[in-house]
């Protein structure tokens, strides 16, 4: 049976072989065989610019050259480590780049897709850094710099972000679920799937009177997460 699959939360980073070995291994069987591939964010642990070195991630960027020829459809929404990720790399690579918020038509139910940091807005400290990075003129002037001082400042605001996250209550870091319902709402749809919590599940809960559901990805840090929709539904797989 046909079947899309949706990853997000990779966070590959040279120094984790192991889960890189096993998102290549991914990519070149079971990606090979479905109608299209969605990677709803943080596919790298940081991302500043295309001209990024990439050694250490030659298997899967070999991957997606493997998936590249074969035209399996490939969509990316940027996360909050690689929305500098930009369209020299998703050319070179076969992937489409989508806006943070998308609607799609999965197997004739409007589905809405995100990477899932812009429903967390009860972590307001969040959403104002986020509001910075995402800017323009802050991306036109970060890209500008030498490649050096980009990695420093990634790696330095990557040990904030760690700092502050291990001070946070764990609600906060969650999704607000008022936020939700408005965003399902707005985008008139009664199911939606994303990433960036590292909590996964299906949670059931009710859109404007409707039953409707939340599909939250899992993270790769310790093993795969895959999720699998088909005509029939979603589940969730591990690897």
């Amino acid at each position: 049976m046909a079947e899309t699959l949706f990853i997000s939360d990779l966070h590959l980073d040279p120094g984790r072989t192991e889960i890189i070995d096993l998102a290549a291994e991914f990519l070149t069987t079971r990606a090979m065989h479905t109608d299209a591939l969605y990677i709803l964010g943080d596919l790298f642990e940081f991302w500043i610019g295309d001209d990024q070195p990439t050694a250490g991630l030659t298997p899967v960027l070999e991957a997606f050259e493997t998936l590249k020829a074969k035209q399996t459809p490939i969509f990316f929404i940027a996360g909050n480590r690689d929305f500098l990720l930009g369209d020299a790399f998703a050319k070179r690579h076969g992937i489409t780049r989508l806006p943070d918020s998308t609607v799609i038509d999965l197997y004739g139910q409007p589905t809405l897709i995100m990477h899932g940091d812009t429903l967390c807005t009860d972590d307001t400290r969040y959403q104002q850094l986020r509001n910075i990075l995402r800017a323009a003129d802050w991306q036109q002037q970060f890209l500008a710099l030498p490649l050096e001082e980009r990695i420093q400042q990634a790696l330095a605001l990557r040990e904030q972000s760690e700092a502050e996250t291990g001070a946070k209550e764990s609600m906060i870091m969650d999704v607000n679920s008022t936020t939700v319902s408005n965003e399902m709402a707005k985008a008139g749809v009664t199911r939606l799937i994303h990433g960036h919590t590292h909590r996964p599940a299906i949670h059931d809960l009710e859109v404007n009177g409707q039953r409707a559901q939340r599909i939250v990805l899992g993270d790769w840090y310790k093993q795969g997460s895959v999720l699998v929709c088909d005509a029939r539904g979603c589940r969730l797989e591990g690897m």
